[in-house]
């Protein structure tokens, strides 16, 4: 029996921790369209999970909401790492895109609030998954400069009409945007509502004067 295979109340890390097959080898296959579909489902179904439950979300857990069969799920990721790089990676995609609508605001700096408001939304959900992530650095460091990369580029798509237009300080960097609001999000003491608060603050931080 494969570990994917296991049912019961085992939680996911638990379960995948012995996969050994990784999933480099077929990452970049060209995937038929139902594969794709089924692909995506299980990401969407394990953000959901993880963000949810944490560590206590389980296989079962994920393809059931997923709609497919475990069997299906381990194809795809057969490690429980393979799966959390895969939503992470999926996490940053979504905010490149929210980064191309907020440049297209014909209001920059609203345009540039927005972004970080979908900023803000995606870390509250990574708290949970801060150690998994770190095991996926480890074992992929050049994962973590891609990603940070993507990023960094994001935030400076959404920042750069706000400064073109002097809405912001001219001095304000991509980098200086992700400090200032990646550590509002980790603090073990935020919550939706205070982030909420604490993001109004810094907005009105960031205009310019």
């Amino acid at each position: 029996m494969s570990p994917l295979q296991h049912t019961g109340n085992v939680s996911a890390c638990r379960v995948w921790h012995h996969g050994t097959v990784g999933s480099d080898a077929t990452a970049n296959r060209p995937m038929r369209a139902d594969a794709r579909r089924n692909y995506d489902r299980i990401v969407e179904a394990a953000r959901a999970e993880l963000a949810e439950r944490g560590t206590d979300a389980s296989i079962d857990d994920i393809a059931k909401r997923a709609g497919v069969g475990s069997g299906t799920l381990y194809r795809h990721f057969p490690r429980r790492i393979d799966l959390v790089e895969a939503v992470y990676s999926s996490d940053v995609a979504i905010l490149e895109r929210a980064a191309e609508q907020a440049a297209a605001e014909p209001d920059a700096f609203e345009g540039l609030a927005l972004w970080l408001r979908a900023f803000v939304r995606y870390a509250e959900t990574k708290r949970v998954l801060l150690n998994e992530l770190h095991e996926a650095f480890e074992r992929n460091p050049d994962l973590r400069v891609q990603l940070r990369e993507r990023m960094r580029a994001a935030a400076e798509r959404a920042l750069a009409p706000a400064r073109t237009a002097g809405a912001v300080r001219a001095d304000l960097s991509a980098e200086d945007l992700l400090q200032l609001v990646g550590g509002l999000c980790l603090s073990a003491l935020g919550t939706p509502t205070s982030n909420e608060r604490l993001l109004d603050v810094v907005l009105a931080g960031l205009r310019a004067a």
